[in-house]
């Protein structure tokens, strides 16, 4: 792999620490929900989801 794909996944993990950081986590912590699901569950795991999404793009296309 080269060294740009690394650094492509080393953002993509910086982002993730980023958006999983408290502060940010808690200004989505409400009594609010989206179809019967906290608003906070809803966030953390569709920031997981598209943060496992493009590290598998990135490695399936750039393996090398």
């Amino acid at each position: 792999m080269k060294q740009r794909h690394q650094q492509k996944l080393v953002i993509i993990s910086m982002l993730l620490l980023i958006g999983l950081n408290l502060p940010i986590v808690l200004l989505f912590d409400s009594a609010d929900s989206f179809m019967g699901f906290p608003v906070i569950y809803i966030y953390i795991f569709s920031l997981w989801f598209f943060a496992a999404l493009l590290s598998f793009i990135i490695i399936k296309r750039y393996h090398e």
